[in-house]
């Protein structure tokens, strides 16, 4: 099911890197953190308990599988998850690589920046990412 004039339902939310019949994985554009993710469910439910417990098992799985190819190709300092949903009450998971050098970090990714992410350590991550998305694709699929 679609709601008219949710974002997520409207359009992928981000970079599309995988989608299913269930979900998709997307990359957000986030400055500062450039191994934001987030699994979109594909129908527009707002709770993660709205789904049947095979659904939510299904879920869980492939967020544990990103979080896990993250921490292989990345090796970040924290992965970050999140089912929020107050802005956008359509059911997706918030996955995200952080690092020390991050610009929020120790911070929530939704607190302030603390400081500008150094261009080279953003530029290491982003010559990473066809190699970790590839992989993402290929293992959600």
């Amino acid at each position: 099911m679609k709601v008219p004039g949710c974002p997520l339902c409207d359009g992928p939310g981000g970079q599309l890197i995988f989608a299913g019949r269930k979900f998709r994985l997307i990359r957000a554009d986030e400055a500062g953190l450039p191994a934001f993710y987030r699994l979109v469910w594909s129908d527009h439910v707002a709770e993660f308990s709205d789904l049947s417990r095979e659904d939510r098992q299904l879920c869980m799985d492939a967020v544990v599988r990103v979080e896990e190819l993250l921490r292989l190709h990345l090796a970040p300092a924290k992965i970050n998850l999140a089912a929020l949903g107050n802005a956008v009450p359509h059911l997706h998971w918030h996955i995200v690589a952080r690092f020390a050098w991050d610009s929020h970090f120790p911070a929530s990714v939704w607190a302030p920046a603390q400081r500008e992410a150094p261009a080279a350590a953003v530029a290491a991550i982003e010559r990473a990412r066809p190699a970790l998305e590839k992989d993402l694709a290929n293992l959600l699929g």
